[in-house]
């Protein structure tokens, strides 16, 4: 056995156990000796980081949540996969790329495609493996030799093979659709990247004039005034008796020199506005649906930089804000502004530039989703998934239910490219894996690729079999597909969670997993998102660089419910380092004491437990009281922590062995068999080690999935039988340690000490000053309990000798007592206490409590303090007056007792 160092220190030992996991390849699983062994699979894929990355506590807390459950089933035997890897993020990184090139002075458009993709494979060699080299600090064990990247040549193959069954089946099509558009990044966006926030704005109601009936107007009111320029018709409810007569007649558009007709929709709410609604069916999605069902034009009015593209008025060219301003000066000239209210409304912004979004009718690519919703639907119907917490399934079924054609198609060159290939003659459009040779219609050689790239999300909505090799029948798609648990934030359900799902069951006829296990977002100390604008972000490798990766890891999950925002506070880091260090303290003292039992001895120990027998441990180990409680103790730890982190409580389960091991462990049992460690000739000194040993071991590997780096230290120092604490087995409940008689007895002691205690407390006795210690009890049961505990009892309690006795036989009337349930327990008061002094101290106390309350009470007798100090300054006074008056009640009370 190896020592350990005097003081833990995690920078010293955690970047040479990682290196030693993956020199032995610890982390990796294998589906041929997994089938072999007669293994079953346990797999959870890594949402996929972006590779623009730095590892932020998102990061640290859902690959914490993963990896103490990939640690905990592989030492259940689970041949357990934890499959890593990284996202080529499109926009992100395109973005990122873009501006390292301007400050290089070089523009994207510039460059080409093809030099502009080298940049961008360029960017992934320097940091895409960074954010990975990161998650080495964190202690992740996921199988690095399987490391994925969105764009390898699997995942592309996968990303082609999908898009080309979607299209022969007609799931995908090309189609000119109402689309949110990003002026910024120039790019179209699915529905799941848009937020919505509330903003203040107005209802510019606005006069269109009737044709043909001068001084007759149609009102209407809109947020967003500069969209005149698109409508084409103006709409009205077919019962709404106030504009019957309209429906069928013309209308002079404003600031324009079009007229546009009323025509009657059940989409108006006749009870909103003024009832009449302007429909613009290039730049809203209502209105592009009432435009199909009226054979409507549809017409942009914006370039892809939301400038008005209007040629031939004054608006054209203008930004889409400064172009709303020139038009209501306009309306407002012409008489046909009515007025402006101001409103509150949604509006929908992109949620990685944060530019308000711009819905426009465009030439896109979708994915019917009508279909593929069905039986998404129905997987969590039928119970095939499961939400953790279950109620974000409402979350996930209220996105289906609503789900609308999910345009896939980017206007980026970062990404899979659409493999669609247009004939240069007549314009057919044909999709294969590679360009045709000829044109199927017309017979033409001559065809180009679509310039657009696909969705980031259609490809990592392949990720859980894509990683595994699909297409190809690979052993470990058969071996680990499904997967198990999904561990992921409930803000990405609709992003990424559904579609794995909808393109799991179309592309693999299964459910991608069985289990999602939703986590919150971790936020400052006031309750605020971490961010780069509020500057309150902490770098997780600053918190490894200080406290330990293990310290770091705790406080992501102590307190931590599924799908639970968690605040971060370093308060709670120092307390998890003082938690390591509270077990290195511990493990150090029984290592240094563990030389004072033979290991002959200590082997015999092990012999007889592994008989499985209770009459093996009594007749050749015997066990004290004290042994059996704690061993029966950390024997139902096993069986609880299994059930918490079966039901995925992983912050219950971590609590439960934190207070094992500080509480019952230390602070309890350590103290209870110190005497026997020192009296050499305790005869159970040999149990006492053995008993030491076991626990720590078990204790250890309950707590290794949480503080991994620590556990492994001290479990590779502690025996050598095994090379790893990450490949031994997980600890399982044995009824034969089931000791619940010793259990009481010893809960029995323990509230013994702690009565005894409490009287010391409120009487000021220092520990050094030992006292005769009497229990009494009727109950021979109760006294043969602290007969047996003697030993441990008399240190625990400070007790000079411990006297068991039925009655109160031989115990002075001046004895104190504490009462315990079956129980009472004497301590004569001249042996705790030396009166003299005792009756100084008082008559001391007694005269600044005197003081105190004649100032308290003149301030609250001076009329001028009552009238003029604040209300909180008068309560809190009174509240002294009180605490005060009950101390000197208490004072007294104890100097006439002493007087006696």
């Amino acid at each position: 056995m190896k020592e350990l160092e005097k003081t833990y220190n995690p920078s010293a030992i955690e970047e040479k156990l990682y290196q030693k996991w993956l020199d032995n390849k610890y982390f990796h699983a294998d589906a041929e000796r997994g089938k072999r062994e007669g293994k079953k699979p346990f797999t959870i894929v890594m949402p996929p980081p972006n590779i623009t990355g730095q590892l932020h506590m998102g990061h640290a807390l859902d690959n914490t949540m993963q990896d103490i459950l990939i640690r905990y089933k592989r030492m259940q035997g689970y041949e357990a996969l934890w499959q890593p890897g990284t996202d080529h993020a499109a926009i992100a990184t395109e973005v990122k790329v873009i501006d390292k090139l301007k400050s290089e002075g070089v523009d994207k458009h510039d460059l080409g495609r093809d030099k502009f993709l080298e940049a961008c494979w360029d960017w992934k060699k320097v940091y895409g493996t960074r954010i990975i080299n990161q998650l080495h600090k964190l202690g992740s064990s996921a199988d690095w030799d399987r490391e994925r990247f969105t764009m390898d040549e699997g995942c592309s193959k996968a990303v082609q093979e999908v898009f080309i069954k979607l299209h022969e089946k007609g799931y995908i099509y090309k189609g000119s659709r109402i689309i949110n558009w990003c002026p910024v990044c120039q790019t179209s966006i699915s529905d799941a990247e848009v937020e919505h926030e509330e903003q203040n704005g107005f209802f510019w109601h606005i006069n269109y004039p009737i044709v043909g009936e001068e001084g007759r107007f149609v009102e209407i009111a809109t947020t967003r005034p500069e969209t005149l320029l698109g409508d084409t018709a103006v709409a009205v409810n077919p019962d709404d008796d106030r504009y019957k007569d309209l429906v069928g007649k013309m209308l002079k558009l404003p600031l324009t020199d079009r007229e546009i007709p009323v025509v009657a929709d059940a989409y108006v709410d006749k009870e909103f506005g003024t009832g009449c609604v302007k429909i613009t069916p290039a730049h809203d999605p209502n209105d592009f649906e009432v435009g199909r069902r009226h054979n409507l034009p549809e017409i942009c009015i914006m370039h892809d930089d939301a400038t008005i593209n209007c040629p031939g008025s004054k608006y054209d060219g203008m930004d889409r804000y400064e172009a709303r301003k020139a038009m209501v000066e306009d309306l407002k000239e012409l008489g046909l502004l009515v007025k402006v209210v101001p409103h509150s409304h949604n509006v929908g912004i992109h949620d990685r530039c944060k530019t308000t979004v711009e819905p426009m009718v465009k030439q896109q690519w979708f994915v019917r989703m009508e279909e593929m919703a069905k039986p998404a639907i129905e997987a969590l119907k039928s119970g095939e998934l499961k939400f953790v917490p279950e109620s974000f399934g409402k979350t996930y079924m209220h996105w289906l239910e609503g789900i609308r054609d999910w345009c896939i198609s980017r206007q980026l060159w970062w990404g899979h490219r659409i493999p669609a290939y247009y004939c240069d003659d007549c314009g057919e459009i044909v999709v294969a894996k590679e360009m045709p040779e000829k044109c199927p219609k017309c017979g033409c050689t001559h065809f180009k690729q679509d310039e657009d790239t696909l969705d980031t999300w259609f490809s990592s909505a392949l990720w859980p079999f894509s990683t595994l090799g699909w297409p190809d029948k690979t052993k470990e798609l058969d071996y680990f597909y499904p997967t198990d648990v999904l561990v992921t934030g409930y803000d990405i359900i609709f992003f990424w969670v559904i579609r794995m799902v909808f393109s799991g069951i179309e592309q693999t006829g299964k459910c991608p997993f069985n289990t999602v296990l939703i986590h919150g977002l971790v936020r400052d100390s006031q309750g605020r998102k971490m961010s780069k604008s509020l500057g309150n972000g902490i770098d997780p490798l600053e918190v490894i660089d200080k406290y330990g990766a293990d310290a770091l890891r705790m406080t992501l999950i102590t307190g931590n419910a599924p799908g639970n925002d968690m605040r971060f506070y370093w308060e709670r880091v120092e307390n998890s380092r003082n938690f390591a260090n509270k077990v290195w303290n511990a493990s150090r003292f029984i290592m240094m004491n563990i030389e004072k039992a033979s290991a002959e001895r200590m082997a015999e120990y092990d012999r007889a437990y592994a008989k499985d027998a209770d009459a093996s441990l009594a007749e050749n180990a015997p066990l004290t009281l004290a042994d059996k409680w704690i061993l029966s103790r950390v024997n139902t730890l096993a069986k609880d922590v299994t059930e918490n982190l079966d039901k995925f409580e992983l912050g219950i389960a971590l609590q439960k062995v934190y207070d094992f091991i500080w509480e019952e462990f230390c602070d309890w049992y350590i103290e209870m068999v110190k005497p026997r460690l020192w009296n050499d000739e305790d005869t159970t000194k040999a149990s006492a080690l053995w008993t030491l040993k076991k626990v720590l071991i078990q204790s250890l590997k309950l707590l290794h999935p949480y503080m991994p780096f620590i556990t492994e230290e001290i479990f590779c120092n502690l025996q050598e039988e095994e090379s790893s604490i990450m490949i031994s087995a997980w600890p399982e409940y044995s009824e034969k340690l089931n000791f619940a008689s010793e259990e009481q007895a010893v809960e029995t002691i323990k509230e013994a000490v702690r009565a005894i205690r409490n009287v010391r407390t409120s009487m000021n006795v220092p520990p050094s000053k030992k006292a005769k210690v009497f229990v009494v009890s009727d109950r021979q049961d109760v006294l043969d309990i602290f007969e047996h505990s003697k030993s441990f009892f008399a240190t625990l309690a400070y007790a000079s000798e411990v006297a068991l006795q039925a009655d109160k036989t031989g115990i002075g009337e001046d004895a104190v007592s504490a009462v315990i349930s079956s129980a009472s327990i004497y301590m004569p008061f001249a042996e705790l206490v030396d009166v003299e002094k005792e009756i100084e101290r008082l008559e001391k106390e007694k005269t600044r409590l005197e003081g105190e309350l004649k100032r308290v009470n003149g301030m609250l007798s001076n009329e001028k303090f009552i009238s003029k100090a604040p209300e909180a300054k008068i309560a809190e006074e009174k509240a002294k007056l009180e605490k005060y008056t009950q101390m000197m009640k208490q004072v007294e009370e104890h100097l006439a007792q002493l007087k006696k």
